[in-house]
């Protein structure tokens, strides 16, 4: 028998007002792993699927909500964002993305058999060792803030994406 947690309204307990200098040291450590993909040359728009898809894996309802809206606000279609979880079953993703989500589902579920050589092979062949290192940053930083939010309970649906520019 499968038991849910109940839909929560309150978070347990707030992670950033209580260790802020730990969510300040999380916010740069994304900061730089943003900036390590844009130096790459890693499509902002694929950090977003990487973090959506690394989420739905962990059931994380808050840390779904901050990168689906990212996403839109990026150009990004509703039948990917909603097909995501089945990327495999469905031609809207490019050989790179699908080396990308292959790659964040090895990081997210490492204790499947940690990061197969063939997943590894397949991001080697669209993505250069710099894009590699920033796409597993992405993966790792996005799994540390789902294991925050779902610890604490956080609730979605308060954030609104940064303006575009």
């Amino acid at each position: 028998m499968t038991t849910t947690t109940p839909a929560r309204t309150t978070a347990r307990l707030d992670p950033k007002g209580l260790a802020p200098e730990v969510s300040a040291a999380m916010g740069e450590l994304h900061r730089a792993a943003v900036r390590a993909a844009r130096a790459a040359g890693v499509e902002p728009e694929l950090l977003e699927l990487v973090r959506i898809r690394a989420s739905q894996l962990n059931g994380c309802a808050f840390c779904l909500d901050m990168p689906t809206k990212d996403a839109r606000a990026q150009g990004e279609t509703e039948q990917r964002i909603h097909t995501l979880a089945a990327w495999r079953k469905t031609p809207f993703f490019t050989e790179r993305e699908r080396a990308a989500l292959a790659l964040t589902e090895a990081v997210t579920s490492i204790q499947d058999g940690h990061v197969p050589d063939e997943v590894y092979a397949a991001v080697r062949e669209v993505f250069d060792e710099p894009q590699v290192a920033a796409v597993i940053w992405a993966a790792v930083v996005i799994n540390a803030y789902n294991r925050t939010a779902i610890s604490a309970r956080m609730v979605p649906g308060a954030h609104q994406p940064a303006p575009r520019t």
